[in-house]
């Protein structure tokens, strides 16, 4: 009896070895002996199919973002290689580690024009954190470790495996499947600010007079709520978030502003981006959407930068001091400096300006949630998903109609990743797909899909997918037929001009149905709860397609359209 394993059965192994339990993909000829791997060995993983390459990243990127372990997905050569990628680009760019493992045309082929060639290496190279196409069998479990551990360690981010045809066939020694444990969560190996960053970014913070805090997805990424929450509670600090950074801190700590910036922020929330004399960037890279394109803070302001990427450290803003480290293990030594010091009895008045900001900017919300007009208005959607879904519900959202609404007004009752988005490209038809890995990963919790009509119409194919999942999924659709982001934009920018944005009403509660959703379609401002409320408690997948305010009519919480 050989002692020996194939390519194929290596790949699978060394993903058992880093305890990866799910894997999101699509089929094709050039994996079939990774499928049959999949099939024979007893590994624990389970593979769940999907319609598009694409929504196999999504899957993997959500999944990666409720549990904090890394996200893989997989496709076949050529066109599979080229659908995958644009999820690998978004969870880089997000700090998501997300691997795809694309099955490739056998070496041997290479340059003699086989159907499906394409140099998938060259292709993911600019767009990942960590990319290669393995060329020998013996190298596929180095080159596993070598991903997983690029993918978890200082910012994380996406990575690609190609794994040709014919070396899956090829023998890899069984004495070469281990892995380091450490490394299939993330971040792994966290490493420290160097000693006394903390104590100046500390000695700054306490010298200002009218200090924000605001926080990117990095707080959440390194787990330090709670860090954070001892910290601002502690000084009385006013705490702002970008959307990646919901769940920094629970929206219902008094500290908390919510989000500032032209995408979810509002007017009485950029008032305390424009009040601050010192802003603390934390884990927050100052990009265009957070400061509304560097409106605020104003060139020249007093900043104090945390973050684990020192790229990001002075990209933007020149910054006072900047604390290179893991987010939590800075807050940790920031809250230590804090216990040591005998003057630590600053107060900021937090509390009172975060209640301030909230009471005016929902005064405003609760006009608009409260009337009866039609087509229905998206604040009356938000308002009612508020009342009816339990703390623990999980909220994916497309990054068009509904972001900003929910970003704005669904006030998260919990520290932690309860709200997703794909903010950093912002592609349509994340949320449908992203959702299934949500579920996947956090299978207790409610989960609940956000998107616009334009969106729905990207993946509504994986339908069928949650349905063969059984997953009870509630899908809500805003249709206002068209491309509303692009709509309001066209209106602002281009004195309403519209070209091209718009398309037919489609009955997505119809199309829902084919696939075997439990669906609805509100039409009146009354029937809202009633529906909503029976959909989210229906056991199995459900939609309801509400016939909502178009964007460029509405009250949209966006300061700027162009991002």
């Amino acid at each position: 009896m050989s002692n020996r394993m194939n390519g194929a059965a290596a790949m699978v192994r060394m993903l058992q070895a880093h305890d990866v339990k799910h894997v999101f993909g699509l089929c094709g000829d050039t994996s079939l002996p990774l499928y049959d791997a999949m099939l024979q060995l007893d590994h624990g993983i389970t593979h769940v199919l999907t319609r598009d390459e694409r929504s196999a990243t999504y899957m993997a990127d959500a999944y990666a973002r409720v549990t904090g372990k890394v996200g893989v997905c997989e496709g076949p050569s050529g066109g599979g290689a080229t659908y995958i990628l644009p999820g690998l680009i978004e969870a880089g760019e997000s700090s998501i580690p997300v691997l795809a493992i694309t099955t490739d045309i056998s070496v041997s082929t290479y340059g003699k024009f086989p159907l499906t060639e394409v140099d998938q290496e060259a292709m993911m190279r600019p767009l990942t954190k960590w990319n290669t196409v393995i060329r020998k069998a013996e190298h596929i479990p180095r080159m596993m470790r070598a991903a997983f551990r690029a993918m978890t360690t200082g910012r994380p981010g996406s990575a690609h495996l190609g794994l040709p045809y014919d070396i899956q066939y090829d023998d890899v020694d069984p004495a070469d499947i281990w892995a380091d444990p450490r490394l299939g969560r993330y971040p792994a190996y966290p490493q420290a600010p160097e000693p006394g960053a903390a104590e100046a970014a500390l000695d700054a913070i306490l010298s200002a007079k009218r200090p924000l805090i605001v926080c990117g997805g990095g707080v959440v990424i390194a787990g330090a709520m709670a860090a954070l929450e001892r910290f601002a509670n502690r000084l009385d600090i006013p705490v702002a978030t970008s959307i990646s950074g919901q769940g920094s801190l629970a929206e219902t700590n008094p500290v908390c502003v919510g989000v500032v910036g032209s995408n979810g922020g509002t007017d009485e929330t950029w008032e305390a981006m424009t009040s601050a004399d010192l802003v603390v960037f934390m884990g927050c890279r100052a990009g265009s959407t957070t400061t509304a394109r560097w409106e605020a803070p104003d060139p020249g302001s007093r900043i104090v930068h945390f973050d684990s990427d020192p790229m990001v450290l002075g990209a933007n803003y020149q910054a006072e001091v900047a604390v290179l480290g893991d987010l939590r293990l800075a807050l940790d030594q920031l809250n230590a400096a804090l216990d040591a010091r005998e003057d630590a009895s600053a107060r900021f008045r937090g509390a009172e300006i975060a209640s301030d900001i909230r009471r005016r900017k929902f005064e405003a919300f609760m006009r608009h949630a409260e009337t009866n007009e039609t087509p229905l208005r998206p604040e009356r959607v938000v308002a009612t998903l508020q009342k009816i879904l339990p703390e623990t519900a999980t909220l994916v959202s497309d990054p068009g109609t509904t972001c900003p609404y929910f970003s704005a007004y669904f006030t998260l009752p919990r520290p932690g990743r309860h709200f997703i988005t794909n903010r950093a490209h912002g592609a349509l038809g994340y949320s449908l797909s992203a959702s299934l890995g949500a579920w996947y990963g956090r299978p207790d919790s409610k989960v609940v899909a956000l998107m616009g009509d334009g969106s729905f119409g990207f993946t509504a194919g994986e339908l069928e997918t949650i349905c063969r999942a059984r997953a009870p999924i509630t899908f809500v659709v805003m249709s206002n037929s068209a491309y509303g982001w692009i709509k309001a934009s066209q209106k602002a920018d281009k004195g309403a001009r519209y070209y091209n944005v718009d398309f037919g009403r489609t009955d997505h509660a119809a199309v829902a149905a084919a696939y075997g959703v439990k669906s609805w379609r509100v039409e009146r401002p009354e029937d809202l709860e009633r529906v909503l409320r029976e959909a989210v408690e229906t056991d199995g997948p459900t939609l309801v397609d509400i016939i909502a305010q178009p964007l460029e009519e509405a009250a949209a919480p966006v300061r700027r359209w162009m991002g």
